[in-house]
């Protein structure tokens, strides 16, 4: 699957705009998260766009047990969907990994966004506590056993550990108990690891110094991460960072430009959201209720901002 990447400075200079975009702080407080992470959507892109054998697990899938219902929450499952779905357009083998409280949204949001229902998924229960764990160590073989072997993990807005142990939402709450331990997949030697997050309390924030997410985020030091990746990418939204991810590795393979891209469109975006709110069913993560919303903003919003990252990367045609 080898192929020669386009590495022009145009297309760099693209993948910058595109990184840019996604990194709109919408009122995290961020920014500073945003520029120690700097770079981190190229390196992720050509992580992808030049292993000869690809073969990615994706996990995703925030639980929000104050929510109205209990819930996944938005932000994670879109980006999930659309990243998997651009992926296997184009042959490379994908897999979706969550816990079971998130399973039912994240493949909901899955076969909305046209994914083959023979993807497989990775389903861990919030009791694992060890890679010995049966339920983890099987998947482990299942990786490594597989004609071609896993080489990526993607953690898209999926919460892990802070520095005591304990997994925080944002505002600071234990959601341990409601968390399976995914992190134990994440880490594996051998494997490529991308991490996705907006607040500093997500898997692949332990890149970042402990005392720049304190220093940066309200409850930085009592929700920060402590688990790394090889490559951040810090954003505004999480599912715009996942986006994003999809349409850099397909400025840096023009072979695969159309079909990575097929489909991010607005209509489908929404066709996602929607289903993934009322059948999944899924929350708005800050809010806990149950609309057309992610972080508090309307699809609308984001509807613009996928627009701008396709414009960055001159995939104009595809809204």
């Amino acid at each position: 699957m080898s192929a020669v990447l386009e590495n022009s400075q145009e297309v760099l200079i693209r993948i910058e705009k595109i990184e840019n975009i996604c990194g709109r702080d919408i009122g995290n407080g961020i920014e500073p998260l945003v520029q120690a992470a700097k770079g981190g959507l190229l390196g992720a892109a050509r992580s992808i766009a030049e292993h000869p054998s690809p073969h990615v697990a994706i996990m995703t899938g925030f639980f929000v047990p104050r929510g109205n219902p209990p819930a996944a929450e938005t932000d994670g499952p879109i980006g999930c969907a659309h990243l998997a779905a651009g992926l296997q357009r184009v042959g490379v083998p994908v897999r979706l990994v969550t816990d079971n409280l998130c399973l039912n949204a994240v493949k909901i949001a899955a076969q909305a966004a046209g994914i083959s229902d023979r993807v497989p998924f990775d389903v861990v229960p919030v009791e694992a506590a060890s890679v010995e764990d049966p339920s983890i160590s099987s998947i482990v073989n299942s990786w490594q056993s597989s004609e071609t072997p896993v080489s990526h993990v993607i953690a898209i807005e999926r919460a892990g550990p802070s520095y005591d142990g304990i997994v925080r939402n944002m505002i600071g709450n234990d959601i341990t108990s409601h968390t399976a331990p995914l992190h134990l997949l994440f880490t594996l030697s051998e494997i490529i690891s991308i991490g996705i997050g907006d607040a500093g309390n997500e898997l692949g924030m332990g890149t970042l110094p402990l005392e720049l997410i304190a220093k940066s985020i309200s409850t930085g030091e009592q929700i920060a991460c402590n688990i790394p990746c090889n490559h951040l990418i810090v954003c505004g939204v999480s599912n715009w960072a996942a986006v994003g991810l999809l349409t850099a590795v397909a400025l840096l393979r023009p072979d695969w430009q159309s079909k990575l891209t097929e489909g991010l469109t607005l209509e489908i975006d929404k066709e996602i959201l929607t289903k993934l709110v009322y059948e999944g069913p899924a929350v708005d993560g800050d809010t806990g209720v149950q609309a057309l919303e992610v972080d508090t903003l309307p699809w609308e919003y984001h509807g613009k901002v996928l627009t701008e990252i396709l414009e960055a990367a001159s995939f104009t045609n595809s809204v």
